[in-house]
């Protein structure tokens, strides 16, 4: 295509030559009276022909030359050949008005030779300028922009308050607990919620589980959904998107959460650590649901009642009302008794809240 561009430029620049100057040079040669030779259409004619012919021979080199100062301008970065022509334009307007007062002097010197010059000149001048100083318009641009960034933060601080809150995205197993729908109704949560396909997927595989327990888990989880999204003051909605090349579930919805920029709501505490290790904001309502437990402190007295043995030799397992366990040291020999406890220790992590204690008897005892 470049080759037939190039050979069409030397038709048309043949037949402009021709057309112009061979009739002018039959009659300063004069071999010929006819006048039919020195017509300017045969001139046209002729020119294109010997321009043609010699497009044939010179060609490639042409379209290698162009080609070479394509790809020159192709690894060239974008900022740099934008300020560069910028630069090169203004060069050549004012070389423009530079040289019309040059066109009225009468000497052919002045008038001919040094307004190409001027030309050239203030056109490689304003390449180089805009070129090479590029960083500072960028720079200049820039001030510009952080001046309007100020004057718009400014507005936009007035409707900080107003801002939508994030969409909160329910994981399978907050779903399944159910205490979600009690925080729902108490209006803690703000913003949309989120439920999406494959969380009800993964549901309702549950609930088809052939082992009862599974499938009591998987009907609790569906209704729990059924109530917040028909009995309570929330929006919820159903997310229709997947993520095909993606198996398992906790990684659909982190990867949901940072494509829609929202929030995941889990009691999962594996999937709270791979949410903040990706920097995925999370709500765990087991955090929550510690947060609001009575505060209890080493040195503190109960009253609990020992259940059963602990894991450790001589421990007995008892629980607070809110369902904190509490290991008691040396509490097996109480086993279904009601005994006053001293608080030893208290650990506290996103699983869960768990006291350490042993029995006042012992601690009189001693």
């Amino acid at each position: 295509m470049l080759k037939k561009i190039v050979h069409l430029f030397f038709i048309i620049s043949g037949g402009t030559i021709g057309y112009l100057y061979i009739p002018s040079i039959i009659r300063f040669l004069d071999f010929t009276d006819a006048d039919w030779v020195a017509s300017p259409y045969l001139g046209l004619v002729l020119g294109a022909i010997i321009l043609f012919l010699i497009s044939y021979l010179i060609v490639d080199y042409i379209v290698d030359f162009l080609r070479w100062i394509e790809e020159g301008l192709v690894k060239v970065p974008v900022g740099d050949l934008f300020f560069g022509s910028l630069g090169l334009i203004i060069g050549l307007v004012i070389a423009y008005f530079a040289n019309i007062p040059l066109q009225y002097i009468n000497i052919e010197l002045v008038s001919q030779v040094i307004p190409l010059f001027v030309t050239i000149l203030l056109g490689y001048l304003g390449f180089q300028v805009g070129f090479r100083r590029r960083e500072e318009f960028v720079s200049l641009l820039n001030i510009n922009k952080k001046s309007e960034k100020k004057r718009v933060s400014a507005e936009e601080n007035t409707v900080a308050d107003r801002e939508t809150p994030k969409a909160k995205i329910l994981d399978t197993s907050v779903i399944i607990d159910g205490r979600i729908a009690d925080i729902c109704q108490t209006n803690f949560l703000e913003g949309t919620i989120i439920i999406p396909q494959f969380v009800l997927g993964e549901l309702q595989h549950i609930a088809d589980s052939s082992d009862v327990l599974k499938r009591n888990r998987g009907r609790r989880g569906l209704d729990v959904l059924n109530r917040i999204q028909k009995e309570l003051p929330v929006k919820v909605e159903i997310y229709e998107g997947d993520f095909e090349e993606i198996s398992e579930v906790d990684s659909k919805l982190i990867k949901l959460a940072k494509v829609i920029d929202g929030i995941v709501v889990t009691n999962d505490f594996n999937l709270n650590k791979v949410c903040d290790l990706q920097g995925v904001p999370v709500l765990n309502i087991n955090d929550l649901a510690n947060a609001v437990k009575p505060v209890v402190l080493p040195g503190e007295e109960l009253m609990v009642q020992v259940i059963k043995d602990g894991k450790e030799q001589n421990q007995g397992i008892a629980y607070l009302d809110d369902g904190t366990m509490i290991v008691v040291e040396e509490g097996r020999n109480y086993i279904g008794k009601t005994i006053e406890v001293l608080i030893t220790s208290v650990l506290q992590t996103s699983a869960g809240r768990m006291i350490f204690a042993k029995p006042k008897l012992l601690e009189k005892a001693l």
